[in-house]
């Protein structure tokens, strides 16, 4: 009878490092999503003692969009796009031929200009939303709202002081700050037509 032969082992001395070197390949090349947000200050909270007055605001300032569940915007009384929030918001925000149906301008002295302008200080944007509207849809109307802003901010930033907001000193952007304060409202969502 002959001898038995001994199978030879397999070497697994390396699996470990193997396996932790495509673990951390897959990481690093892996995209995750990340959340979104938007970047806002909001007011601190009242004191406990403290009583909560209601603000009365000017039908006229006051610019009200709201999105339906399916997405679909309606500025004031008109359906639009997107696209179109900015453009609308800009017009409204500066009301340049002081139209009446557009916020009132008033006269506001600008302390770190020197000067008085007439400005729309009492406007307000108010986005309200169903509880079924995207997320996306959301995002960019606010992105196209704080765009909005940021253009009549740099257009002004460079009339006044010739170069855009960015690049201004602390006092030039309070003053810009001051002609086009960023007045945006978060209406409470509703539920429009059933649910989603």
């Amino acid at each position: 009878m002959g001898k038995k032969r001994k199978m030879p082992g397999l070497n697994t001395s390396s699996t470990a490092d193997i396996s932790f070197m495509l673990l951390i390949f897959f990481l690093v090349t892996t995209s995750m999503d990340t959340d979104q947000g938007l970047g806002r200050t909001l007011p601190k909270p009242p004191e406990p003692d403290q009583e909560q007055n209601e603000i009365k605001v000017k039908e006229r300032n006051i610019l009200n969009i709201r999105i339906n569940k399916d997405n679909y915007l309606l500025i004031g009384e008109d359906y639009c796009t997107v696209q179109d929030v900015k453009e609308r918001a800009k017009v409204f925000i500066k009301n340049e031929n002081n139209d009446p149906n557009l916020p009132e301008l008033r006269p506001k002295k600008i302390k770190n200009l020197g000067k008085t302008m007439m400005v729309t200080e009492n406007h307000v944007i108010s986005v309200q939303t169903d509880r079924g509207t995207d997320y996306g849809v959301y995002f960019q109307v606010q992105d196209a709202l704080v765009a909005a802003y940021n253009e009549l901010r740099d257009e002004f930033a460079k009339a006044e002081f010739g170069h855009k907001y960015e690049f201004c000193t602390d006092k030039e952007k309070e003053a810009v700050r001051d002609v086009y304060p960023q007045k945006i409202s978060e209406a409470e969502p509703k539920t429009y037509g059933g649910t989603k």
